[in-house]
């Protein structure tokens, strides 16, 4: 949050819009340099993802007995398809996304654990809180906004 600041001086009033200007191109750099991080940290995860999925598929045809243990399989590819999700989510940081990669996370923690049946209710109790978060929280613009984007 910026402070205006004003004076009757004018050489005063110059030097501070001077300070101000050169504040706002200081914060603008810094946004770039921060988006610009987010973007390579996205795109390394990225190729970290799509290097694991193929280490997954080769294992599938190599690994003889691959699919009888279908919870190591769910494992890795849930945990791919999360970390897509995360992805998706640096690229474009809005809240509706940051809800789909929390509801893709707990719905993998329920598939793949088996604890006890309070710990599922939990997890379902918050996957429902996050769909009424999106339903009466995210405002319409910004889903409607983000519905074109994809099309």
């Amino acid at each position: 949050m910026s402070t205006t600041y004003h004076s009757n001086d004018p050489r005063i009033q110059e030097k501070i819009e001077r300070i101000q200007t050169r504040d706002k191109r200081v914060e603008h750099r810094f946004r770039r340099i921060l988006h610009f991080s987010e973007q390579v940290i996205a795109g390394l995860t990225l190729l970290a993802l799509i290097i694991s999925l193929g280490l997954e598929v080769y294992h599938m045809f190599t690994q003889a007995g691959y699919f009888e243990d279908v919870q190591h399989m769910l494992h890795n590819l849930l945990a791919i398809v999360v970390g897509l999700e995360f992805v998706r989510m640096l690229i474009d940081t809005t809240p509706a996304n940051i809800l789909e990669v929390l509801t893709v996370a707990i719905t993998r923690h329920v598939i793949l654990s088996h604890d006890d049946p309070w710990s599922n209710l939990a997890c379902v109790a918050c996957i429902a809180g996050l769909f009424a978060i999106r339903r009466f929280l995210i405002r319409r613009s910004e889903l409607q906004a983000e519905l074109v984007e994809i099309e």
